[in-house]
């Protein structure tokens, strides 16, 4: 696991930076790459969730190695909303330990459950993670 990887808020002048950070990974999970491929334009980080304080930025060696954004939801939890890192840094711990940045945050923002949404290639890290955290997680998987 990478140790030297700080988490802190998204600013909004990285917003072009974070989506294409966004399309290397989507483009590298089998999963995705065929829908991103089809909508090209799929791709969005909204701003307001930039400006509202809901999207952290992973950096390792003060270069942007990932990003999540954790969003409120209607029934008192969170929704894991975004949740990408650099290709050639997977395997590194720096998922999780976004995960576990935005996990406390959600807790902070007193989130009852954090609820993470996986397509069934992202499934065996989701359940790694829900193995591995102490809060709760909830994970739904597309069928």
């Amino acid at each position: 696991m990478d140790q030297d990887v700080s988490i802190r808020l998204a600013r909004r002048d990285e917003q072009a930076v974070l989506e294409s950070l966004q399309r290397r990974a989507s483009l590298s999970n089998p999963g995705d790459r065929a829908a991103l491929l089809a909508n090209p334009d799929a791709i969005a980080l909204p701003i307001e969730q930039i400006a509202a304080g809901c999207v952290f930025v992973a950096e390792r060696g003060g270069v942007v190695a990932g990003f999540a954004a954790v969003v409120p939801r209607p029934d008192g939890g969170a929704e894991l909303d975004a949740f990408f890192v650099e290709p050639h840094l997977w395997k590194r711990g720096i998922g999780r330990q976004l995960v576990e940045h935005v996990a406390a945050v959600a807790r902070i923002r007193a989130a009852t459950v954090l609820w993470l949404f996986a397509d069934l290639s992202t499934v065996g890290f989701a359940r790694v993670l829900a193995a591995h955290h102490t809060a709760k997680l909830r994970i739904d998987c597309d069928v």
